[in-house]
């Protein structure tokens, strides 16, 4: 068992989320009939955790598997070629509780985010309702960074976060009408220049992109092993934030 990669893969657990996937984990290894909990074991236990349980009945159609696997792919090529973003764990168009696959790398970013948008946009010519979750967290990430975090160089070092909880009791917001017009054109900004950087490394790694919506239709999960045989040894950087997961 493979301690570090398990810690990275959990981050902000309790005690009680990590007793979870250990006892998970035991009860697949007995189900498997093994003698001793493998690593595989604590994987599978954290995907069904955090995923929710394999929906093995969940019927779907060629078309719509196709789409899941450009979809999922683009999540993980944009992941893999930003310096940023940390490592990429394994790509899944395994449907698990509401999902239909999933992309696990760390940590979260907004063209990672909107990766699996773009590339059904590059390959379908349209994008699917599949999307709606990745666009809710990038929109609200984006106002965040721009309201919350300070991070937007047009609005300023302000925070309009209210730790107190005194503003929700307002019937109006702690800024100007003219100020909320700002916020919303660079949150805009923000995700549309992340949303046209996003096609242009796709677009630039299109057959990497094809090649592996293609394994993942092969095989349905595809692992850090197989994914650095196919994009390529990442090049080494620093980690900033927990793991994230990016699901369809």
């Amino acid at each position: 068992v493979d301690k570090e990669v398990l810690a990275r893969l959990s981050p902000g657990f309790s005690g009680a989320d990590i007793a979870n996937i250990c006892n998970e984990a035991a009860l697949i290894a007995a189900r498997k009939k093994k003698n001793r909990v493998e690593q595989e074991d604590f994987m599978e236990a954290r995907d069904r955790v955090i995923g929710g349980m394999e929906r093995k009945s969940k019927i779907i159609s060629i078309k719509e598997k196709e789409i899941v696997a450009h979809h999922e792919a683009g999540h993980a090529v944009v992941s893999w070629y930003l310096e940023h973003v940390d490592s990429l764990v394994k790509v899944s168009i395994i449907p698990r509780g509401k999902s239909l696959g999933s992309a696990w790398y760390l940590p979260e970013e907004i063209c990672a985010s909107l990766g699996g948008r773009v590339a059904e946009e590059i390959i379908f010519n349209e994008a699917s309702s599949g999307a709606l979750d990745d666009l809710e967290k990038v929109t609200k990430q984006a106002y965040s960074m721009v309201s919350y975090y300070g991070l937007d160089k047009q609005i300023g070092p302000l925070s309009f976060y209210d730790s107190s909880g005194q503003n929700e009791r307002l019937l109006g917001k702690p800024y100007s009408e003219h100020m909320a017009q700002l916020i919303d054109k660079e949150v805009q900004n923000l995700i549309n220049t992340a949303y046209e950087r996003t096609r242009k490394l796709l677009t630039d790694h299109l057959t990497e992109l094809k090649k592996l919506a293609q394994l993942l239709l092969k095989q349905e999960v595809v692992e850090k092993e197989e994914l650095e045989e196919l994009l390529g040894k990442r090049k080494p950087h620093y980690p900033t934030t927990p793991s994230q997961t990016v699901e369809t």
